[in-house]
């Protein structure tokens, strides 16, 4: 009751102060059930997560994989430790300046060559660094005898949860971004006893690495009748299309069917 009372406020107060919308991202069911119910509008999108499913080790998780999937994991790793690099992950007071320099260096150039537009800067890192230090976990390569980083990626420590973020790289290494972002993830959500990993939205090469997709959910409560109906007839067909996604996407799971990870 109090949540309705809250979402009916909020309707409200958008009313009152003449605004076009207001938007709440990553609801979870009950509370998606409760927004709808007062006038907000229902939309679904995609993520890919992992799933822990009481793994002891990544040897664990690869035994309920089928067995194409898991060799094609095994090769990868495999071929990115034939490299010889280093790779490290950081957190709390092993996180130094010259690890969020090469971050930020990093975000930089993947942002403006994907995004078209960073927008965090330089002093963002280091207050993360300062404040946040012990919920930061940043898994780097880098050469042997050699103290610069080539590859990063941010993640950000939850409380059942690990949360992947960003990812740049100085050097082209194949198959090191799978490894930095995918399997190590995997590996320290093992070791911390976490049960899951959000690995965000967009990606399909994402399943192959066991990374099933989810919905996620948002609310949206448009002020103008006609807008609004515009919009609520574009969330049901984008749901529809998204619904059947799924069902094609889950169907390239790496999981053996006798395996309830997915």
């Amino acid at each position: 009751e109090l949540k309705r009372q809250l979402a009916g406020t909020l309707a409200g107060l958008a009313e009152r102060a003449q605004v076009s919308s207001i938007h709440i991202n990553f609801v979870g069911d009950s509370d998606a059930q409760v927004l709808h119910e007062t006038a907000f509008l229902p939309r679904i999108g995609l993520q890919y997560h992992w799933k822990n499913n009481a793994y002891g080790s990544f040897n664990d998780f690869l035994d309920e994989l089928s067995s194409r999937k898991r060799k094609a994991i095994k090769k990868e790793r495999r071929a990115v430790a034939e490299q010889g690099l280093i790779i490290e992950r950081l957190s709390g007071k092993t996180i130094t300046e010259a690890h969020w320099d090469a971050m930020f260096a990093f975000y930089q150039d993947t942002g403006s060559r994907k995004w078209g537009r960073p927008y965090l800067n330089r002093e963002f890192f280091r207050l993360l660094g300062e404040r946040l230090k012990d919920r930061v976990l940043l898994v780097v390569a880098k050469r042997p005898h050699d103290d610069a980083v080539i590859a990063g990626a941010l993640n950000l420590i939850g409380g059942d949860t690990l949360y992947g973020r960003y990812w740049g790289c100085a050097e082209d290494v194949a198959f090191l971004h799978f490894e930095l972002c995918y399997h190590q993830a995997i590996e320290a959500a093992i070791e911390r006893g976490l049960t899951r990993v959000e690995a965000g939205a967009q990606g399909e090469h994402k399943i192959a690495r066991g990374y099933l997709p989810v919905f996620t959910r948002s609310a949206h409560f448009i002020t103008d009748p006609g807008l609004r109906e515009a919009v609520a007839g574009f969330c049901a067909n984008e749901r529809r299309a998204i619904e059947h996604e799924c069902k094609v996407l889950m169907k390239e799971s790496p999981y053996r069917q006798t395996s309830d990870a997915g």
